[in-house]
């Protein structure tokens, strides 16, 4: 998103057809820090300014940290009137059964990117004629 002049890049964008309103995602790879609210009610105001159409609903932000401080997320945003919540992830080495049927195994993953990999070495070898 652009203004003034500068660029500003919001981590995910979303359309939530049942709310009828964008939602913003930020991903934090650390612990929440109360400057992610201001910056988050930032990219609020400019969705709503430049991407909400009429009859859509303001945008929501969702900030995802590692982990965070309750207290600290309170105070960061006590005085924040748009909707914002903030959430953490946990890292695992594994992938949960109930989510294995939708994703491929490694030994897939690999087929699959070995085929792109070569699809793409011969549309791009130059013609017999040039």
């Amino acid at each position: 998103m652009e203004l003034e002049g500068n660029e500003y890049f919001i981590d995910l964008l979303l359309y939530h057809r049942g709310l009828q309103c964008l939602i913003a995602v930020e991903l934090k790879i650390t612990e929440f820090r109360p400057e992610y609210a201001g910056k988050m009610n930032f990219y609020l105001s400019l969705i709503n300014e430049q991407e909400r159409k009429p009859h859509e609903q303001p945008s929501i932000g969702i900030i995802i940290c590692s982990s965070k401080q309750r207290t600290i997320v309170e105070f960061a945003l006590r005085d924040i009137s748009k909707p914002i919540g903030v959430a953490t992830y946990t890292l695992t080495d594994t992938l949960p059964t109930e989510l294995r049927p939708f994703f491929p195994s490694n030994e897939e993953l690999v087929r699959r990117l070995e085929a792109v990999t070569t699809a793409l070495q011969g549309s791009t070898k130059p013609a017999a004629d040039e």
